[in-house]
């Protein structure tokens, strides 16, 4: 995870007759956490029933795991509604498309190989940037602002840390350890964010899509390492019968929605296990615990997302978040059909004796 970061936040007129340049009358940023996220909200609302029907489309790099480009792919966002919009996801080798109907009906295509958590996050990193409120309920979870230098200017971020066991070595936490998020120093527009511990999403080229920020262009680093790269090409208004929205005579009906899962169950379909690291600093603290997460198993059997639930040291939680990322479970059927589950993961680390 980088201490630092340099980025190019070009106030750039976007795309003709669609994106505006974000600059202007924009709130100034306050200094408390919660309320620099309740400024910010309202230009990162990508559901709001109130957005003209439009489409994007982007060009993504993936990279392998010592940073070399790898392969190459097209991702589609067609929207209507907050009930009607459709996702693409095309590369060499591997393909998924996904529809959303009125009536609560989700249908889908795949071939290949399946989509990777990455291009799985390409979706959120460009529509779903902050948390939610239960993602930063007070009961739950505190929020610690702290400051990053980049490029000689200091970016003022807020770190959303799970309330823990007060143990008097953990007061602060090192940024970037769990989700935090980064803005400009005098408006509320996202640089960057850091989650799972060890990614980095910097967000550039920032336009206005009917008075929302939306990043042209996205790096996602592990480390000093790149893994994902996205370009967005084209931004533009689509009637609300756009046909893209018709799904394809050969998908499938998948089950919309979550169902879920006792985790006991869910270790059964369990087919690709990651073991996570025991950190240094929690050994040479003795400490020794159990992490709880909150997971989205999608119909892949890929995770989609992941969150701390608790845990009883900040790099334990760090660890685990890193590691299940990369579990892969079989697909759960209801009915005979795959569905999205969500379900609890419990990481348990204990020292030999």
């Amino acid at each position: 995870m980088r201490s630092s970061f340099v980025l190019t936040l070009l106030l750039v007129v976007g795309l003709p007759g669609f994106c505006q340049p974000p600059a202007g009358d924009l709130p100034s940023l306050p200094k408390d956490p919660r309320e620099i996220f309740a400024v910010a909200a309202p230009f990162y609302d990508f559901k709001s029933p109130d957005l003209k029907p439009w489409h994007l489309k982007a060009t993504y790099q993936l990279y392998d795991e010592k940073g070399k480009p790898a392969e190459q792919g097209i991702f589609e966002y067609w929207w209507v509604s907050p009930k009607v919009y459709r996702t693409s996801w095309t590369r060499p080798g591997a393909s998924r498309t996904d529809w959303y109907a009125p009536d609560d009906r989700q249908e889908y295509l795949t071939s290949g190989d399946p989509i990777s958590l990455f291009e799985y996050k390409i979706e959120s990193a460009l529509f779903s940037v902050l948390p939610g409120a239960g993602e930063i309920d007070p009961a739950k979870y505190r929020l610690d602002r702290q400051t990053i230098r980049g490029g000689g200017v200091k970016f003022p971020c807020i770190e959303v840390i799970p309330n823990m066991p007060q143990h008097g070595r953990i007061q602060d936490v090192p940024i970037g350890w769990f989700p935090t998020y980064c803005f400009d120093p005098k408006i509320p527009i996202l640089r960057v964010s850091f989650s799972l511990g060890r990614m980095t999403t910097e967000f550039d080229t920032i336009v206005k899509v009917q008075n929302r920020f939306l990043p042209r262009q996205l790096v996602v680093s592990e480390g000093k390492n790149k893994v994902l790269t996205v370009n967005v090409n084209e931004i533009n208004g689509i009637p609300p019968d756009d046909p893209a929205l018709v799904p394809a005579s050969d998908a499938h009906e998948a089950n919309r929605g979550k169902v879920e899962i006792e985790g006991k169950v869910m270790v059964g379909k369990l087919i690709n296990k990651q073991a996570p690291d025991y950190p240094q600093d929690a050994k040479e603290a003795h400490v020794e615990g159990i992490v709880v997460l909150d997971a989205t198993i999608g119909m892949d059997g890929q995770i989609h997302d992941l969150n701390v639930e608790s845990a009883p040291w900040p790099s334990l939680a760090a660890s685990a978040l890193w590691a299940v990322a990369h579990w892969k479970y079989q697909p759960y059927l209801l009915n005979g059909k795959p569905v999205e589950v969500k379900t609890t993961i419990k990481v348990i680390y204990a020292l030999g004796r």
